[in-house]
């Protein structure tokens, strides 16, 4: 089947600019995959990393939608996507420093394996929903502990 070019659009954010194609840990490799873009704005500050993974969030609801159509699996392994809208939550709490940015990714890489409350409930909605919004509650688990470790002073 041939692919509209909002198809092969959807192909590139969703799986991240190849980011998704790596063949061992592409979740990781997408979490990764987003620290430039977190680079660029972090400097702008925290709102503006905030609106940053909305704006991913809500374009990677679209982008995740249309690859999973058109590939015919309900979590297509190669959409990280949504790896990047919610580290992008997570790192709304760090601190702008090598450890802060670091923590995070480990905080969210863990919350995203763990799927706590409502991240599980979250991946069984449809289509790109499922896909994302699971991400993002894991983001948001990520950064709550990430400001108690700022509240307690772990974390600089």
């Amino acid at each position: 089947m041939k692919r509209s070019p909002f198809d092969r659009l959807a192909f590139v954010i969703a799986i991240w600019f190849g980011c998704g194609k790596v063949p061992i840990a592409p979740g990781t490799a997408g979490t990764l995959g987003a620290l430039p873009l977190y680079l660029i704005v972090r400097p702008h500050g925290v709102a503006a990393v905030g609106a940053t993974a909305l704006a991913l969030t809500l374009v990677g609801i679209w982008a995740a939608s249309r690859v999973a159509l058109a590939t015919g699996q309900k979590d297509p392994q190669i959409v990280v996507i949504d790896e990047v809208a919610g580290v992008h939550l997570t790192w709304m709490a760090a601190p702008p420093s090598v450890q802060g940015v670091a923590a995070g990714f480990v905080l969210f890489r863990l919350f995203d394996q763990l799927k706590p409350f409502p991240a599980r409930a979250a991946e069984r909605l449809p289509g790109g929903y499922g896909i994302v919004l699971d991400d993002v509650f894991a983001g948001i688990w990520g950064a709550i502990v990430l400001l108690a470790l700022r509240h307690l002073e772990v974390i600089h």
